[in-house]
């Protein structure tokens, strides 16, 4: 009889042994239970953008057509922005013959690549109909120009990140920069030109030089 008794450190490690087993188990559950797949986050496109790209402003603005549309809408082709208003006589449609200058010193090609904008600082009086009489007047197809509106503290953020100033008279008119940007495909700003009544011919070589370097990323 006494051989079957367990002496009191047989006892012990029996007692041990089970607790490792039971350990064990669990270790394994709460193993398995890491090796679950995370759910997947839908990536949020607007963290790629380069923090001084024109589109990280949020605004909404509205084309010739009455098209709503965001700023990032853009996003993946070079384009070339400016800002004016539809009342302007002289130096706005010298502005206008500026980008169609800058756009007929490139390819056929290029151009197909190439946005332009061109959003109001005055939305009090710059309406969809207003827009729409320049773009038909002026003959600028819509399938590449832009003319827009925004609200009034929307167009002061995109004068601003563009560098852009422009103050209203007290004859209704404004007193504003008059230049062309250039961004890249991510809204940055990769140059600008203040040069009216011709072509700038090293801005033009700027602009195929973004628009090459474009399609070389996305070839």
């Amino acid at each position: 009889m006494q051989s079957h008794l367990r002496s009191p450190l047989e006892r012990a490690c029996a007692r041990a042994g089970l607790a490792l087993f039971a350990g064990m188990a669990l270790s394994s559950t709460g193993f398995a239970q890491t090796l679950t797949p995370a759910p997947k986050v839908k990536p949020d496109t607007e963290y790629a953008l380069a923090g001084d790209s024109l589109y990280q402003l949020s605004a909404s603005l509205t084309d010739q057509n009455g098209r709503a549309f965001q700023l990032k809408d853009h996003l993946g082709k070079p384009m070339l922005v400016s800002m004016f208003y539809t009342s302007c006589k002289f130096v706005c449609p010298m502005l206008i013959d500026a980008m169609e200058t800058t756009r007929q010193g490139l390819t056929v090609a290029e151009r197909a690549q190439l946005d332009l904008l061109l959003v109001s600082f005055d939305p009090a009086h710059d309406d969809v109909k207003k827009l729409k009489s320049i773009a038909t007047s002026r003959e600028l197809d819509s399938s590449q120009w832009t003319l827009a509106r925004t609200d009034s503290a929307s167009a002061r953020k995109i004068a601003a990140t563009l560098g852009i100033q422009f103050r209203l008279l007290s004859d209704g008119d404004y007193n504003h920069t008059t230049v062309l940007v250039l961004l890249d495909a991510e809204g940055r700003i990769v140059g600008r030109t203040k040069k009216l009544g011709g072509a700038d011919a090293e801005f033009i070589q700027l602009v195929k030089t973004t628009l090459r370097a474009n399609a070389i990323a996305h070839s």
